[in-house]
């Protein structure tokens, strides 16, 4: 299995866990019905089809992204979806959308600004471009976890690696780091900024779909930090976060966790 496909493969054992708290921003979003929208950096179009889904039958979501393997992806469960119609795929560069001012009604980058190499403040002004006059741009980012109840010194030092405070780094400016995204958002010369945090609580039972889930994710979060703490935090950590250990925390009857995901908002002048 390629690069790709195993990057595929974890997005799709990831939504059961991430779908239902991206869901519930997109409908605090209240996008207009029958609107034009770009979703920047859509992956495989899980989220696109959520966003086709609330501008309803009118409206249109153009789903963009530089895998050209995940716009087969994306076009795939599109066609199988009820609302396929309303979504479209077009492989492009963030930085320099294809598309001529003006064009759409909002824009937005999901689990994308902030990760992807491209300056967050240019991509804003991108954004900001493509979209008409008083419309929305607004970008959403995971932004905290506790996931080892019980156990917070050992979840404080697994985040202080360099999988756990991904995908920022110690190297970069301090203005980059996801949660000062107000400041691009002045820069890029959007108003009216808003910021929400939403959370994703977890708690059993657990569907072998949400178990698969947070397995996966309890290896994307810390699996690589072994070179990064000392061998009894490592330890610790399998002994925690493995399936196959006797005292897997996911086997835990009153086990506890959630994640965050944070909302910036800013309007077109």
């Amino acid at each position: 299995m390629s690069e790709v496909e195993r990057y595929i493969s974890s997005l799709e054992s990831a939504n059961p866990l991430r779908e239902p708290i991206i869901r519930t921003v997109i409908e605090s979003l209240q996008l207009p019905k029958g609107s034009l929208g770009l979703d920047i950096g859509c992956g495989i179009g899980l989220y696109t089809l959520l966003l086709a889904e609330a501008v309803g039958p009118g409206g249109h979501v153009t789903g963009i992204d530089i895998t050209e393997e995940f716009l087969e992806k994306a076009r795939s469960l599109s066609s199988q979806s009820r609302i396929g119609d309303r979504t479209s795929f077009k492989e492009g560069d963030a930085g320099k959308l294809p598309f001529d001012e003006n064009t759409y009604d909002w824009a937005c980058s999901m689990d994308f600004a902030g990760y992807a190499p491209l300056e967050p403040v240019a991509l804003l002004k991108e954004m900001g471009r493509i979209v008409k006059p008083g419309g929305m741009v607004f970008i959403l980012m995971w932004s905290s976890q506790k996931l080892l109840p019980g156990f917070p010194k050992l979840e404080a030092e697994l985040n202080a690696t360099s999988s756990g405070i991904a995908p920022f780094n110690v190297a970069r400016n301090p203005e980059y780091h996801m949660m000062r995204a107000l400041g691009w958002f002045s820069r890029a010369g959007l108003i009216e900024q808003e910021v929400r945090t939403f959370v994703r609580d977890i708690c059993p039972p657990l569907s072998p779909e949400m178990r698969t889930a947070l397995i996966d994710l309890l290896q994307m979060r810390w699996g690589e930090a072994e070179t990064e703490v000392a061998s009894e935090v490592w330890a610790e950590y399998q002994r925690l976060c493995r399936e196959e250990s006797p005292d897997f925390i996911l086997n835990v009857p009153e086990y506890y966790g959630f994640f965050t995901y944070s909302l910036f908002c800013g309007r077109v002048v």
